[in-house]
């Protein structure tokens, strides 16, 4: 087999950026920018303006009205903090499901120990979640629901414009976790209904790594994360209560947000739909494909429109960390293997120890790669079933 070379960790961090990124994130550091609204010398209202540009730019991507909505962090597990610690308090109760992210549990399993009640509902094994399950576990103290948007391990869309009319109703605020769906599945948080949306820079949106951001509905307040200094109100002492700064508190990375609106403008030129088709039509290859590799039991719906650009796996026989490698030593093959920092989505899918073997894909990998793919994992089962493979 001829070596080749495929990125499926996208899921992780998109590779490769677009030259675009890498040339404004170089500008920036190379050119005269200065300190964002610290300063009125020419420098820092070039910073500035970068800053407003980045997040208008976001804005127009995710459906916001009003770009000051749009609150900088360096990644979606900030954004869930300050969403997560900014409305819940000592005998609150929050919904959550059984797929997310250890960036979504971990903080609530500490807010638990703090007097917070907690309801995880059971998704399927395919990770599938009836809405009517928020509807039926609300109670008069629910102060929050958080779901992921779709799960970094199995990929599956949950029903987050369902949740959000349930929430809406009940007059609960709706926390969606988009790190694995911002720029690659359309999103229009005004048409969703969700009340926060948090999300990273580095995977679907293109940018480098050190930039995400939290989308908070107006007229909802959160205690600030951190409190600072902002560049507004510096007479006073007490922190600005006005978005963007309330939540902004010291030196933004300007030129990861540089980079960021680069890869932000290149999806709005390429079109988020036109992403989503892409990445559709690669899961319906791998599946195609990888079914008729003997051992090999994919994970998740079996309809490709239900799951983002992703797939996670087992080769019997094998275990998953010993597949990473070989996928990566033999066929150049970069995956993600273990637990995927979702401990409680793996028990869901019934991989937990062992975890499973992620592929993730993202706009510039190609139907050839995923044959590649397949063949090689082919041949690896094929050690398998010959016994020539040994632990």
């Amino acid at each position: 087999m001829t070596r080749s070379l495929c990125y499926f960790d996208n899921a992780a961090t998109s590779w490769p950026k677009p030259a675009r990124v890498v040339m404004e994130v170089t500008l920036a550091l190379a050119g005269q920018l200065g300190n964002p609204g610290r300063s009125g010398h020419q420098m820092a209202v070039t910073a500035g303006r970068l800053v407003l540009e980045a997040r208008e730019t976001l804005a127009a991507l995710l459906g916001v009205a009003d770009p000051a909505q749009i609150v900088f962090t360096k990644n979606a597990t900030e954004s869930l903090n300050l969403a997560i610690f900014g409305l819940v308090r000592p005998g609150d109760h929050v919904i959550t499901s059984s797929v997310e992210h250890n960036a979504v549990m971990r903080p609530l399993r500490y807010l638990e120990t703090q007097g917070v009640a907690l309801t995880v509902l059971r998704c399927s094994p395919e990770g599938l979640l009836d809405p009517a399950e928020v509807r039926r576990t609300m109670r008069p103290d629910t102060r929050l629901v958080v779901t992921a948007h779709a799960s970094n391990v199995l990929g599956t869309l949950l029903p987050v414009a369902e949740i959000a009319r349930i929430c809406r109703e009940a007059e609960v605020p709706y926390l969606v976790d988009g790190a694995q769906t911002a720029g690659a599945v359309p999103i229009d948080v005004e048409q969703m209904g969700v009340d926060l949306l948090a999300f990273t820079g580095h995977k679907g949106l293109l940018g480098p790594t050190g930039t995400g951001g939290l989308y908070v509905r107006e007229g909802l307040e959160l205690q600030p994360l951190v409190l600072g200094g902002t560049g507004s109100l510096s007479d006073q002492e007490i922190q600005p209560e006005f978005l963007p700064d309330r939540y902004e508190s010291g030196t933004l990375n300007v030129a990861g947000l540089a980079g960021l609106k680069a890869g932000v403008s290149y999806l709005l030129e390429a079109g988020v739909d036109k992403v989503r088709e892409h990445e559709t039509a690669l899961v319906r290859a791998f599946d195609s494909l990888a079914v008729c590799v003997p051992g090999c039991t994919i994970y998740g719906p079996r309809d490709p429109s239900l799951r983002v650009g992703m797939a996670s796996f087992n080769l019997e026989g094998i275990p998953p960390s010993e597949v990473g490698r070989l996928l990566d030593t033999e066929f150049g093959i970069m995956s993600r293997i273990g637990l995927h920092c979702a401990p409680s989505a793996h028990r869901t899918m019934g991989t937990f120890p062992d975890g499973a073997v992620r592929f993730s894909w993202g706009m510039f990998n190609t139907e050839d790669e995923i044959s590649y793919a397949a063949e090689a994992l082919g041949r690896l089962a094929s050690l398998a079933r010959a016994g020539a493979y040994r632990s």
